[in-house]
């Protein structure tokens, strides 16, 4: 065991182990092997991330630092990502099976977070308010204080980024808590953060699972906001910890995303999209268009097109070039999705392509169903895979119906030629994103978040600016 990598958590800048020396393996699901192992983070560890946050915060100097200062600082940072890219890609694509160009993409990405919330936080203004009676108001956004943030496994490096950057950038100090299946980057992160001279206790690492290492920086009244991304379940979890303290919470959970094809849609752009919205990632993605709608008058045309495009994609080992599809990122996980698909089987699916892979590997094939009841687990339930369960319809309004038919609400796509079908029916979908032609396009100022079981609150530009910071209204008397 003496050869395998190892991350500890980092707090005050310096990586260290458990308290208690305690420590958990970290596997490589592409080759099923433990490849590192991580300090296995508990109650006493917890105490000590916050302890260094609420110092950093009450004493230290970044909430005190002006905004240009600051955002200098994060740049410096995103810089260093940027140069060690490959570094933390390829931390990522062993970590979690990630196709090494994904993992690349995902780095870059999580960059533009960090440069992106730093000149927003810098540039941003308050408002001011005439008033008649003599006096002169205004509003001001400072810190909110310590952040508790907690961030899932199937995009390591860019959701823990998501949530880091607006934090730090309004002044905050913040303790993230990786998923357990993939601590390598955020680790990583922390690292770079103390390289890049932020000051100790600002972005501390806390390693370990959901309980006792995360609910006990959700439920600790020394936090004063609490961001979350992950299943609806554990999100409600979450939410009941924070609410001991009276904690604002930001969730953004499960998915069963929409994707609405009708007739006069552009085929090849749509199968594209489609193909990337439920197989990129091997369909671990929250945002998956996981229920496909396509109007008959070109079901049968685009479900080839559609099975064509997916058997098309090379599944192998994530460094190799050749792949665009690999194994899910844990055999918990790869367990959860042969259920639904086994369940499929079951329940009178129609398999056009895809299943278990027969080499003992934690691979499921791209897989595309159809004939499934409306009520069937598969087609209601996210599996977090790359599953596909399609289904016809007919009318615009049958379209808008089945899309709503969801306790989820994150986001759909369609896709259509007519602007004001798309404009009429993007309005009608209860989503919180709604793509038209495209797929996964983000402009980091609009509001990002979920409606349902999919989440509460939106993060993103201004929207961001209000969880991490306290509003606070000045009121000026004007003497004559």
């Amino acid at each position: 065991m003496a050869d395998l990598e190892f991350f500890g958590h980092i707090v005050d800048n310096e990586e260290v182990e458990s308290i208690d020396g305690k420590r958990f393996d970290v596997w490589n699901p592409w080759k099923r092997e433990v490849w590192a192992q991580a300090a296995e983070g508990g109650e006493k560890d917890a105490d000590r991330a916050i302890t260094s946050a609420r110092k950093a915060f009450d004493e230290g100097p970044w909430p005190r630092m002006g905004r240009v200062e600051r955002a200098k600082m994060i740049h410096r940072l995103a810089d260093l990502m940027e140069a060690r890219a490959d570094e933390i890609a390829t931390l990522d694509s062993t970590n979690m099976a990630k196709p090494f160009e994904q993992a690349k993409h995902d780095v870059a990405r999580s960059v533009w977070n960090f440069r992106f919330f730093a000149d927003h936080q810098r540039d941003s203004v308050g408002e001011v308010y005439p008033m008649d009676s003599g006096h002169h108001s205004y509003s001001e956004f400072g810190p909110a204080g310590v952040v508790a943030a907690i961030s899932p496994w199937n995009f390591p490096l860019m959701m823990a980024s998501w949530k880091i950057a607006p934090a730090i950038a309004w002044g905050n100090t913040c303790i993230i808590k990786p998923s357990e299946d993939t601590p390598a980057s955020v680790t990583y992160l922390g690292g770079l953060a103390a390289e890049a001279g932020f000051p100790p206790g600002v972005l501390n690492v806390l390693n370990g699972y959901g309980h006792p290492a995360g609910s006990a920086i959700t439920g600790d009244d020394r936090v004063d906001r609490v961001t979350f991304t992950g299943s609806s379940t554990t999100g409600k979890a979450v939410m009941a910890s924070a609410a001991t303290h009276l904690a604002p919470v930001s969730l953004e959970l499960g998915g069963k995303g929409a994707n609405i094809v009708f007739a006069d849609a552009d085929i090849d752009n749509a199968v594209y999209w489609a193909v990337e919205a439920i197989f990129r990632n091997a369909g671990q993605i929250c945002l998956a268009g996981s229920r496909l709608f396509v109007q008959d008058a070109i079901y049968d045309e685009f479900m080839k097109r559609f099975v064509d495009a997916a058997e098309a994609l090379t599944i192998g080992d994530p460094f190799d070039p050749a792949t665009n599809f690999s194994s899910l990122a844990s055999k918990r996980h790869f367990d959860k999705v042969v259920s639904y698909v086994e369940g499929a089987r079951d329940l009178g699916g129609t398999f056009h392509t895809g299943g278990i892979a027969e080499d003992g590997s934690w691979v499921v094939k791209p897989t595309i169903i159809d004939g499934l009841a409306l009520d069937a687990a598969p087609y209601c339930e996210e599996i977090f895979g790359p599953v596909c369960v399609v289904n016809r319809f007919e009318t615009e309004e049958e379209a808008v119906h089945l899309a709503n038919d969801t306790r989820y609400g994150l986001n759909a796509m369609l896709f259509t030629e007519n602007l004001s079908r798309a404009h009429r029916v993007a309005s009608k979908l209860r989503a919180g994103t709604v793509w038209v032609n495209c797929f996964f396009i983000r402009d980091l100022r609009t509001p990002f978040g979920g409606v349902g079981d999919s989440g509460v609150g939106r993060e993103g530009g201004n929207f961001s600016r209000e969880f991490f910071t306290e509003p606070k209204a000045v009121v000026m008397q004007i003497t004559s």
